[in-house]
């Protein structure tokens, strides 16, 4: 049985690594991109009176409602958010929410970045950012609509964020990954829980997946959010194998239980959250030193856009955007003239996936020890 696990998932990694090299040999993404990216382009621009007949609707009540229901899908939310399912013992439901969010994300930022389609265009669409999160979501391409994909509303489009297009596209990949996810996702918690080779696998999968995603026509932020979720995705992996009988089993205290009173549960609030920020903080720290040590060591040119300043190469503008989310399948098997890595993708991903791990396995393991 051993071994038949052990070929599936050897064929798994083999696979994405084959990929990797084709389509970086193939120049793939360049090529979908050019049979897709006009077609989309296209009903983007048609779209746009339709938008524009919706904003003139524009009021300031609703500007706040949109708004805020973008901010419910959105990373600073997730954050938040996911660590009180787990706290509250719904447990199960959590774990299978975060790496939906995870698989979510990064399917749609694959797409996003391998058609690179735009934005309505702004103006005439009156395009609404009032937080920050709304401004970094602003920067990255259109097609599909990850507010669609991830929750099927349609806030987006009033807010000037999205075509129509991009909303049908995110809405029948939402039900195509739903439907997928309903599929699988018993056999993918049995191998999570009781599985062999689960950190090894899931370690290199989560690796593999950084150089596997395509290069945008544009820098964008799509590939630090997938890094953030990427690292997320593999901290609740880790932590759900290592204490899945302590903390995360079918029989765990429940919100609204005995065993899990409400006054208990704010405990868990008050005590969990600086922890966890903590965590995120040591861990970023940590990676600082730690991936900087490790390139260095195997003689990997290095510069950091924004966490390490010292290290910035004498490179500036787009260029440098081009250099940190280019060729990453070529600097991984031959090195290519773009040979300086940035190290910030290390860092958020440790980053992350420290955090996640934390709310998982620290924060519970003080839970216990407090009587939570």
């Amino acid at each position: 049985m051993e071994s038949v696990l052990a070929a599936w998932q050897v064929a798994t990694l083999g696979g994405i690594v084959s990929w990797i090299m084709i389509s970086s040999c193939l120049n793939v993404t360049q090529k979908l991109r050019s049979l897709l990216q006009p077609w989309v382009t296209h009903y983007v621009i048609i779209g746009t009176a339709f938008i524009l007949q919706i904003q003139k609707y524009q009021h300031k009540f609703l500007d706040s409602l949109f708004s805020g229901l973008s901010c419910v899908v959105s990373v600073p939310f997730y954050t938040g958010f996911l660590p009180l399912v787990f706290w509250s013992g719904h447990v199960k439901l959590a774990r299978h929410m975060t790496l939906l969010m995870a698989f979510c994300d990064y399917l749609g930022n694959t797409i996003k970045d391998t058609v690179s389609a735009p934005r309505p265009s702004c103006p005439p669409v009156r395009r609404v950012t009032a937080t920050k999160d709304e401004k970094e979501n602003a920067l990255e391409y259109g097609l599909p609509s990850s507010h669609t994909l991830n929750t099927v509303c349609l806030a987006g489009i009033y807010l000037g964020m999205h075509s129509l297009v991009d909303i049908i596209a995110g809405l029948a990949l939402g039900l195509a990954v739903l439907a997928f996810w309903l599929t699988v996702h018993e056999y993918v918690d049995n191998f999570i829980i009781s599985g062999h080779n689960v950190l090894s696998f899931w370690s290199a999968l989560s690796f593999l997946l950084l150089f596997a995603y395509p290069t945008p026509e544009l820098p964008t932020p799509s590939f630090e959010f997938h890094t953030a979720f990427n690292g997320v995705a593999l901290g609740i992996v880790a932590g759900v194998h290592l204490t899945y009988y302590q903390f995360h089993h079918e029989a765990a205290p429940v919100i609204f239980s005995p065993q899990l009173s409400i006054p208990a549960f704010v405990g868990r609030i008050l005590v969990g959250m600086p922890t966890i920020l903590l965590v995120k903080f040591c861990s970023k720290a940590l990676a600082k030193w730690i991936v900087p040590v490790i390139s260095n060591t195997l003689g990997i040119p290095i510069k950091s856009t924004s966490y390490i300043p010292m290290l910035n190469a004498p490179v500036k503008g787009k260029e440098s955007d081009k250099i940190k989310q280019s060729s990453y399948a070529q600097k991984l098997f031959f090195f290519s003239g773009q040979d300086i890595f940035d190290v910030d993708t290390g860092i958020r991903f440790l980053q992350y996936a420290g955090l996640a791990w934390s709310v998982v396995d620290l924060a519970p393991s003080v839970f216990a020890h407090l009587r939570l």
